[in-house]
């Protein structure tokens, strides 16, 4: 929308003055000699003005000049109804501006019944209008529910032999340009025999359209619409292009369809030039269900005859998720899965995607009943890919199902009181591996004591576990059904010291905060018990303090050990934020732990390994992160890592990261360096480099240059990564991006964002669709 008043049913007044005023009252005005004619909203200068204020039209002639709000029209004669914005500018210049606006001009709310619902937490994914997340309120029966806000092209200007104002927001161009650039620069402009710009609905469209960039034209079309927002609009995209190792030229056509503010679908056939025609799709939805939103998402793609492989190739993902409703129940569901074990290695270049080897398939019905307890019924299975044979992936248990009970009471008779129950029946795809139920039952109770300046909190519970198993073949003489009941009892404390302290030549807020818990869990042999879904967890300072060493419930470790830690934090007095953290920990054994997973041992030492971290600013601009897992027993380092941050200002960062950890498979031993810098005047590079000492070659390297003009910019990305251990992929990212327009070439941006820690982008657009 412009700054302009809003048209009213109540006339007013206009004003002219000139060097020269002549006509006749109330029917005819003459200005003549720097001629000015001025309504709210609205103001029209020429040489010579004519008024006739009946019908509120106006003619001006030489050196015409019109605004409107924040828009600019130039031209050598025209002619205006001045409330109705209908008249016409012969041998115009327009300059055009538009602000952040909240929902459509038509009209842009749902109306929801049954319960009052408002945004909290942000915008949805482009193409949809609905909030992302609603918070329910109940008491009120309907509310409107406004739209996004979304951005239109800021700047837009060019020049036409005639300029056309069909009413408020409603321009007709004819033999026009169109560009975003800075007056004066020509860099990029797009051609129009016949150009409309409709801002009512967010839409430009052009006859005979050529775009010109550098004086050179690269796309002509007899037909072009683009959007004049960050909402993309139904039409062909434009092509993107790539090349990688594996598939060669990649050129992909993609038609954006916009069925409805809250549902779109992006078709996209890509040719590759090694393997076919592969055709993807995505189809996207987020609405509401008796005023309760839900969303999701669908993919498929299928590479019909793969060349390379002599086989036809597939994926498909379904993602939905239906928040809790009025009825207490909430769900979700992921699936996915694809034709073969190479096809993220073979087809897909990011990252994230090829080290995939468990592709989740599952689904997920929650209940929360009164506030203080919940269930959940959880149905869970895995494809395991095997993408590099000299690595081979254990397949996971499957879940059909898994029942799961959570209440907590934390007021109940001065004491927290909490209980766990959960039912889970096992199937494993293997038959030689043992199946069965497990049932776990966990009732705990606390009684807290809590002062301004320290805390101790008693602790005791049970955990009561069955199992009913169903041994293979090969198992004989083992048990079908097991019992395992262990007492748990903590004491758990805390204080917390604090003063002022000078550092820098500022004033801080430093605390001390020491933290001692003891915990006792009886011994019991469990070498009979099947593992599940078991494994030992990550050592870390939230783990020190956890009842179980293990993840899961097949293994419950014996205790009898005081956990010490000791933190410190630098706090900013005036905004409370965080400036340091630094922390050391370690747990202290009575009895050695004997409970361990099959074909593991553990180490019989009266201490655990000794934990240290630290992170925060360490001078202005400068930032550092370290952290370290040493083992006083065998006198060397487990684990460690350290990092460090330059960030001057937005747009600058370099960070390096050297990490080890040798208790991991294979061993962790890598070196980390990435950044983004401004190189000269308007081009900037960006780079990571990932390097492994175990395996003696780089996992990751990326390297580009960006050139931004303001109204435009050229990205280039290389991008290497090692798939598997013994094969990479390389992929080349070119784009042209378009202020306001479009993007030429494959979009490097959410990518970089993903793989450069701390990459800001600049004035990004979303990519317009072009008719064809």
């Amino acid at each position: 929308m412009t700054d302009q008043a809003p048209q009213s049913a109540t006339p007013r007044p206009v004003f002219v003055s000139a060097l020269s005023i002549s006509g006749i009252i109330d029917r005819e005005l003459l200005a003549e000699g720097d001629a000015e004619l001025r309504r709210i909203g609205r103001v029209l200068t020429a040489d010579r003005l004519t008024y006739w204020p009946v019908e509120d039209e106006a003619e001006a002639l030489g050196n015409v000049r019109l605004e409107q709000g924040d828009d600019v029209f130039l031209g050598t004669h025209g002619r205006l109804k001045i409330e109705d914005q209908v008249g016409f500018l012969d041998q115009a210049s327009y300059f055009l501006k538009r602000k952040p606006l909240a929902g459509s001009a038509a009209g842009g709310s749902t109306v929801v019944r049954g319960m009052a619902v408002e945004d909290e937490s942000g915008e949805p994914e482009t193409g949809f209008a609905t909030p992302r997340a609603l918070t329910i309120k109940p008491g009120q029966t309907e509310i409107k529910v406004s739209r996004k806000q979304r951005t239109l092209i800021g700047e837009a200007r060019g020049d036409a032999d005639r300029v056309d104002l069909e009413g408020e927001n409603q321009y007709h161009l004819t033999r026009a340009t169109f560009t975003t650039c800075k007056p004066g620069n020509d860099d990029w402009y797009l051609s129009a025999e016949d150009l409309r710009l409709d801002y009512d609905n967010e839409v430009g469209t052009g006859d005979d359209a050529t775009l010109r960039f550098l004086g050179v034209p690269i796309l002509h079309s007899p037909w072009v619409s683009f959007s004049l927002s960050d909402e993309p609009k139904s039409g062909f995209l434009i092509p993107t292009y790539g090349t990688s190792s594996r598939s060669g030229l990649e050129v992909a056509v993609p038609y954006y369809w916009r069925i409805a503010p809250n549902m779109d679908s992006t078709i996209e056939p890509t040719i590759l030039s090694k393997r076919g025609l592969l055709l993807g799709a995505d189809f996207r939805y987020l609405d509401l269900l008796d005023g309760w939103p839900y969303r999701g998402r669908v993919h498929v793609a299928f590479l019909p005859n793969d060349r390379q492989t002599n086989t036809n190739r597939w994926a498909f993902n379904l993602m939905h998720t239906q928040p809790t409703t009025a009825s207490g129940f909430s769900g979700s569901i992921n699936y996915t899965k694809v034709s073969d074990n190479d096809y993220y290695t073979d087809l897909s270049n990011q990252i994230t995607s090829t080290s995939q080897t468990q592709l989740l398939q599952q689904g997920v019905i929650s209940y929360g009943g009164m506030g203080w307890w919940t269930a959940t019924t959880n149905v869970q299975s895995f494809q395991t890919l095997q993408p590099d044979p000299q690595n081979p992936v254990s397949k996971p248990y499957r879940l059909y199902p898994q029942f799961t009970l959570n209440a907590r009471q934390p007021d109940l008779f001065a004491t927290d009181s909490a209980f766990f129950g959960q039912y889970t029946h096992f199937v494993h795809p293997d038959p030689n591996m043992v199946e069965g139920q497990r049932t776990v039952l966990q009732p705990q109770v606390s009684l807290p004591y809590v002062t301004p300046g320290w805390y101790v909190t008693p602790r005791a519970g049970v955990n009561v576990t069955h199992y009913s198993l169903v041994q293979p073949v090969s198992a004989v003489g083992a048990p079908d059904s097991i019992n395992r009941t262990l007492p748990i009892m903590s004491v758990d404390s805390g204080m917390t010291f604090e003063r002022s302290t000078n550092l820098f030549g500022r004033e801080y807020a430093q605390t001390l905060e020491p933290r001692l818990m003891y915990l006792y869990i009886p011994y019991t042999d469990q070498n009979d018990i099947p593992v599940f879904d078991t494994a030992l967890a990550d050592f870390n300072f939230t783990q020190i303090f956890a009842d179980n060493r293990f993840s899961g419930w097949d293994r419950i470790n014996n205790a009898n050990q005081l956990t010490a830690a000791l933190s410190s934090r630098l706090i900013d007095p005036a905004s409370g934020a965080e400036i340091m953290r630094g922390m050391i920990g370690e747990i202290f054994y009575f009895t050695p732990n004997k409970v361990v997973l099959p074909g593991t041992t553990t180490a019989q030492s009266d201490r655990s390994d000794f934990l240290a971290a630290f992170s925060g600013q360490v001078y202005p601009k400068v930032y550092a992160d370290a952290a370290l897992q040493y083992n006083f027993a065998d006198q060397q380092f487990q684990r460690y890592a350290l990092g460090a941050r330059y960030v001057p200002e937005l747009g600058k960062i370099l960070s390096a990261l050297y990490s080890y950890n040798n208790q991991t498979s294979p061993q962790i031993n890598q070196v980390d360096i990435s950044g983004q810098w401004p190189i000269t005047g308007h081009w900037q590079a960006v780079g990571r480099y990932n390097y492994s000492f175990v395996n003696d070659n780089p996992v990751e390297i990326i390297g580009g240059l960006e050139y931004n003009a303001g109204c435009w910019a050229l990205r280039t990305v290389a991008h290497r990564v090692q798939t598997t251990q013994s094969s990479s992929s390389t992929q080349f990212f070119v784009q042209l991006e378009l202020t306001g327009l479009a993007g030429l070439g494959n979009n490097p941006l959410n990518f970089l964002q993903r793989r450069i820690p701390g990459y800001a982008v600049g004035p990004v657009q979303t990519d317009r669709a072009l008719g064809d």
